[in-house]
């Protein structure tokens, strides 16, 4: 379960042998969100209106390295970290 990021309480993942579509969770405390990467859409959970703001902000910013980072752990190949939200 390779950490992509983490800023603010905020983790992001991403798991080996995940479902698709391409997507990310992130987790806030004991909230938990998963994000569609090719749309930047929720399809499952919810997280605190601030947190929610602050990964669609970072998401935004980064949506072509998450989806570098999803076939990489699609392949189980080793990943890597993707810059916090500043």
């Amino acid at each position: 379960m390779p950490e992509v990021s983490r800023f603010y309480g905020i983790v992001i993942r991403m798991y080996f042998d995940d479902h698709p579509p391409p997507h990310f969770h992130a987790e806030y405390g004991e909230h938990e969100v998963l994000y569609d990467v090719a749309n930047l859409r929720i399809f499952s959970g919810s997280l605190p209106h601030r947190a929610m703001r602050m990964v669609e902000e970072w998401s935004a910013l980064h949506q072509n390295e998450l989806l570098e980072v999803w076939k990489k752990v699609e392949r189980q190949e080793p990943s890597f970290k993707i810059e916090p939200l500043p």
